[in-house]
């Protein structure tokens, strides 16, 4: 009876020790995580915004890169002759038609919104959006801080939403000058929608604010024109004074706000249902426009990872609580809690396979797109090859005709020669015979030549670059135009020089520039009386430089400036595409030399071919 009672004592007295055990383990993981899980909380928000950096990085680097693009547009623009006519006689429709369309396909061109030109009293007199109903054109902008600015002299720099489009945009102005008098404005905008599209790929808001705190762009629609702070009386009356923004939409978001560190923020801020979300915020600012840049990132994947930490953690001594209970009771049990421990074991190895997989996926994500774009540098690479190759298949075939001239030539005396030969072999004249097969033989070989230049040409050529003869290069050259030459009763003044010139580049691709050159020449003196071609090689500072001049009437101002744009050309529909002269720029720059074009003093025109000047191949190499 007594052994019944203590061991009963026995029982309860294990019970309850198992129950203080528990009772202590349990409180002990309670006050843990009320004590840890706030620092774990902040830790894992610094490494999260650390990660998150560059998102905030590339945003800023994205309008940095917009913004030098676009402000010194309006400079260049202002200087064309037209602009300032136009601003001089607004009253000449054909001119404001003209400039209308230059604005257009520049403002197409270069991926601007808009451009107009404004007179001295605020009125737009062109734009490149006058087909438009809601056209600038007749608009009067006097009241926006761009026009004052640019109007001072200074480049006018301002955001707003259009009053006229009702799209928002960054505006670039500046003064439109003739000699030193300001006659007008001439301004660009480009919108920011493209990039709000790009932020929208994953979970951040990127939000941007004007110099007084105003949301103007911003992943978030409704966002748009809020505030994180009250605006003053000031800043609304400026707002207001120059139209910036709607006044009825600037509405300071619900939030609250707590420092984190010295460059973060943690933000609390009501969505649309009255429902808080917490933000950990970054901030990085853009001193040329006055724009600060602001990250939000959630807070949910820190809590949740800090929630995972203190809940692996809380499991972990719970297993050592349950450890030492297993020791307390029977080995049947402590078998049981081994079990239990191999199950929790299995459920974590199972959460680090998974994280595992998702890393891999990510990676190989990466991996293709890396891939893609090196597919798409191949791509880039072989069109431009495609686009040099068509340029010389274009030129051949704008000499067809004096290339078949050249052949028909010999191939008629080579049979009249043949008709002779027969002839005087049944006479039993055979010396004659031996002449006149001496002749088809000189002609045959005038063929041969002329057929070797043509395939040399024609055939693709390799992307390496080595040192080549100059002067090969431009005696094909001259070999393959003579027929056109020829036909248009033009000579060309060329002395070789004596010694062998090496330039680094390719051979048939330096034969084609030089063709074209030659090609265009002859095409600028059509109307010329006794054309005549000068080529001239010069040699300075490592540098090789040969001119080829025509005597034709020269370019205009405008023809220079456009003279390497892709299907730009001066010459009649059907004698030319306009790719001669921008294929042979980039062939140019592809040897690292460089192509220009101006008028030459005594008349006609100049273009300059700029080579580095290399050693010739040792013999070794050549043989190889």
């Amino acid at each position: 009876m007594s052994f019944q009672v203590i061991k009963r004592g026995r029982i309860e007295q294990k019970a309850g020790l198992v129950a203080l055990i528990l009772a202590g383990v349990f409180g002990f993981l309670i006050a843990a995580s009320a004590l840890f899980f706030p620092a774990l909380e902040r830790v894992y928000l610094g490494q999260l915004a650390q990660k998150e950096a560059s998102t905030l990085t590339l945003a800023v680097e994205g309008l940095n890169g917009s913004l030098r693009r676009f402000e010194a547009l309006p400079k260049l623009i202002s200087e064309r002759p037209e602009v300032i006519r136009a601003l001089q006689t607004p009253s000449d429709p054909a001119l404001i038609e003209r400039v209308n369309t230059d604005l257009h396909r520049t403002a197409e061109m270069v991926g601007l919104s808009d451009i107009f030109l404004i007179d001295r009293t605020g009125l737009t007199i062109a734009a490149s959006n006058h087909w438009k109903e809601l056209s600038f054109v007749g608009q009067n902008f006097e009241y926006r801080p761009y026009f004052t600015l640019a109007l001072s002299g200074k480049q006018g720099r301002f955001f707003a939403l259009g009053t006229t489009s009702g799209e928002r945009g960054y505006f670039f102005a500046e003064a439109v000058r003739d000699g030193s008098d300001i006659v007008g404005v001439l301004a660009v905008k480009f919108t920011v929608d493209a990039f709000e599209e790009a932020w929208s790929v994953g979970d951040n808001v990127v939000v941007v604010t004007d110099d007084v705190g105003v949301v103007f762009m911003s992943n978030r629609p409704r966002w748009h024109f809020r505030t994180f702070e009250p605006l003053t009386a000031p800043s609304r009356a400026a707002i207001e004074a120059t139209r910036k923004y709607p006044m009825d939409q600037l509405v300071l978001l619900e939030n609250t706000q707590t420092l984190f560190d010295s460059s973060l923020k943690r933000m609390a801020i009501t969505d649309a249902t009255g429902q808080p979300e917490d933000f950990i915020v970054q901030t990085q600012a853009i001193p040329e426009a006055q724009w600060e840049v602001w990250l939000f990132t959630p807070t949910g994947p820190a809590w949740n990872r800090a929630m995972g930490t203190v809940a692996t953690a809380a499991l972990l001594l719970l297993l050592a609580g349950l450890i030492v209970i297993v020791v307390i009771q029977r080995r049947v049990q402590l078998q049981e809690r081994i079990a239990a421990a191999l199950l929790i074991k299995e459920e974590l190895e199972q959460r680090v396979t998974q994280r595992t997989a998702e890393l891999n996926e990510a990676n190989r994500n990466i991996m293709q797109e890396v891939e893609e774009r090196r597919s798409a540098e191949i791509r880039l690479r072989q069109t431009q090859t495609e686009l040099v190759q068509a340029g010389k298949l274009a030129a051949l075939g704008q000499m067809s005709a004096a290339l078949s001239h050249e052949f028909n030539q010999p191939l008629t005396a080579v049979k009249s020669f043949a008709r002779n030969a027969a002839a005087y072999l049944d006479r039993g004249e055979h010396e004659k015979v031996r002449q006149n097969v001496g002749m088809i033989d000189d002609m045959v070989d005038r063929l041969v030549a002329i057929s070797t230049h043509l395939r040399n040409f024609a055939r693709r050529p390799g992307e390496r670059t080595q040192p080549i003869l100059l002067n090969q290069a431009i005696e094909s050259a001259l070999a393959i135009v003579e027929p056109k030459l020829r036909a248009a009763g033009c000579h060309v003044n060329w002395i070789p020089p004596d010694e062998e010139i090496w330039v680094q580049g390719g051979q048939v691709r330096l034969q084609q520039v030089f063709m074209n050159l030659l090609s265009n020449a002859v095409d600028a003196m059509i109307k010329t009386p006794d054309p005549l071609i000068d080529i001239a090689l010069e040699r300075q500072q490592g540098k090789v430089c040969v001119d080829v001049r025509d005597r034709g009437t020269g370019m205009t101002q405008e023809n220079i400036a456009q003279l390497f744009d892709p299907f730009y050309t001066t010459k009649e529909p059907g004698h030319g595409m306009g790719l001669g002269l921008s294929i042979s720029y980039n062939i140019v720059r592809d040897f690292g030399g460089s192509l220009s074009g101006q008028n030459h003093p005594e008349g006609g025109a100049v273009f300059s071919v700029s080579l580095m000047q290399s050693e010739a191949p040792c013999a070794q190499k050549a043989a190889e």
